[in-house]
């Protein structure tokens, strides 16, 4: 929702940082590649350091990171179906990195899987959709997109190093399966209504 909503006056400050990786000669996919192996370090330091406010710091920058894959692409003109589907993959692997982290950490597996399960079935929504019908990858401005999962998430954590309080990693897994479920159940409503109107388009 948010990425929707400010997307114009957000793509030219990320165009802006891509500069040094434009002029490195990075392609669109290294730097995809490159935020996945970020957050995969960042994940794997937190099993080592332990501290909560320290790991929701380093995922904001290594999630900052790979937002920067798509400026890269437009700056160096090398948007491509392949790029975005790979770009794809690549998030869902990001989510179930971090996730996968904090269930093992704080063994709340369940919790956990609720979560990814939500996130998931938020993005294969709009992606089943597509395939039955020709969508708008922007027209669908959904209550708990990714942009605002990877906030909540950093959010939370950095609460609970600061507060040194566990229960807000429970409480925020909670709360991030509950908005996950709920948006994949508002696109799996909208993708509804749009199929019935082609439907009786067809008719």
């Amino acid at each position: 929702m948010i990425d929707g909503l400010i997307k114009s006056k957000i793509d030219p400050i990320w165009e802006s940082l891509s500069t040094p990786l434009v002029r490195a000669g990075w392609t669109p996919n290294q730097v995809t590649f490159a935020g996945l192996v970020l957050i995969i370090a960042t994940s794997l330091a937190y099993l080592w350091h332990g501290s909560e406010l320290i790991y929701g710091l380093t995922l904001a920058v290594a999630f900052a990171f790979d937002a920067l894959d798509g400026a890269v692409a437009r700056r160096r003109d090398m948007c491509s179906k392949a790029g975005g589907y790979f770009d794809a993959m690549v998030d869902r692997y990001q989510e179930l990195a971090v996730l996968a982290t904090l269930a093992f950490v704080h063994d709340l597996w369940a919790l956990a899987l609720a979560a990814f399960s939500g996130s998931v079935l938020t993005s294969y929504a709009k992606a089943r959709t597509a395939i039955e019908i020709e969508i708008s990858n922007d027209d669908w401005p959904d209550f708990f997109e990714r942009l605002e999962r990877i906030i909540f998430i950093c959010v939370f954590l950095v609460l609970a190093g600061i507060f040194d309080a566990g229960w807000i990693v429970t409480a925020g897994l909670a709360i991030f399966a509950l908005l996950s479920h709920f948006t994949a159940l508002q696109r799996a409503w909208r993708a509804t209504q749009m199929l019935k109107s082609d439907d009786q388009a067809r008719r």
